[in-house]
């Protein structure tokens, strides 16, 4: 199955899969190129409060027309075999008002808040499919240190599309995502 058919095949029946089991498994499903991630947790507490407010912080500094959004649906890009769900994706709400998952080429960025239970699905399988997907930026909050980076500058490489900007961050600086900056203090971190 190496063939274009047969990655879309097999990226289909990945699909149907999620979409069956999806309200019986603990936990959140993304799809890669490397197969079906499973993040185990649900995220619960502190994981959804950094998320909540992050969200929060950059409507308050976003012009109308913008969404920094949380929730379903997934950011899905069948030519590439990736469906992802971001914990914050900044997006025009004219590309919410569609049916089915978001282009990825509708994100201006995609937020991550690390999960205890997977935490290279954020720091490594994301930033591998972000810039293949061609989300501009890609941001990481980590409570598990305090700290985080900012992705962005997409340019080739022979492995595929990568960001070429790395700036990293400590929670109670302030980080800029695309054209905002917010603020990280009060943002909890994992006993």
């Amino acid at each position: 199955m190496n063939t274009p058919a047969g990655a879309r095949l097999r990226y289909r029946a990945m699909r149907d899969a999620v979409e069956q089991i999806h309200d019986s498994v603990p936990g959140k499903l993304e799809i890669t190129g490397a197969g079906i991630v499973h993040d185990l947790l649900s995220p619960v507490g502190r994981h959804e409060l950094t998320a909540a407010r992050v969200s929060r912080r950059l409507e308050k500094v976003m012009p109308d027309g913008l969404a920094a959004h949380t929730g379903a649906p997934d950011v899905e890009a069948e030519s590439h075999g990736i469906m992802r769900r971001p914990d914050v994706m900044v997006i025009a709400e004219a590309y919410m008002e569609g049916q089915g998952s978001f282009a990825p080429c509708t994100l201006i960025a995609a937020i991550e808040v690390v999960s205890r239970s997977n935490p290279d699905n954020d720091w490594v399988g994301k930033t591998r499919d972000y810039p293949l997907l061609g989300i501009p930026h890609y941001v990481i909050f980590d409570p598990r240190t305090g700290s985080g980076a900012v992705f962005s500058d997409i340019h080739p490489t022979p492995e595929g599309p990568r960001y070429a900007t790395r700036k990293d961050f400590v929670y109670g600086e302030d980080v800029t995502i695309a054209d905002w900056t917010i603020s990280t203090d009060g943002l909890p971190r994992y006993p």
